[in-house]
């Protein structure tokens, strides 16, 4: 049974960096942000909930609204989001990083 239970695990450890090397150096970038910055609050995954549960899954952001039309915001400072958001300021490269990223969840 053990065995059984190394062998998912190593199978699930290469599975998750297969995902991660499929991913253009710019969307891991953004992922490493999302990760650092928001995945205390948001879910950043493909499936499962956001440990803050008025914090929406970055993978249903695209259902509101284009991603692409987070730029603006994303360079002005998000002022209002859920209410323990913090504001964020992002640099252009940061910006188009976090936007490759958002892609690739929907």
């Amino acid at each position: 049974m053990k065995l059984v239970r190394l062998g998912l695990s190593l199978l699930f450890a290469v599975l998750a960096i297969d995902a991660a090397m499929a991913l253009s150096p710019s969307e891991q970038r953004g992922l490493v942000f999302a990760r650092k910055n928001c995945s205390q609050c948001h879910s950043i995954d493909p499936a499962g909930p956001s440990p803050l549960s008025v914090a929406p899954p970055f993978r249903d952001l695209h259902k509101r609204y284009p991603v692409e039309s987070l730029e603006e915001s994303l360079a002005e400072g998000i002022l209002t989001g859920h209410p323990s958001m913090p504001e964020f300021r992002l640099e252009p490269d940061q910006i188009q990083d976090l936007i490759a990223f958002l892609k690739t969840l929907h």
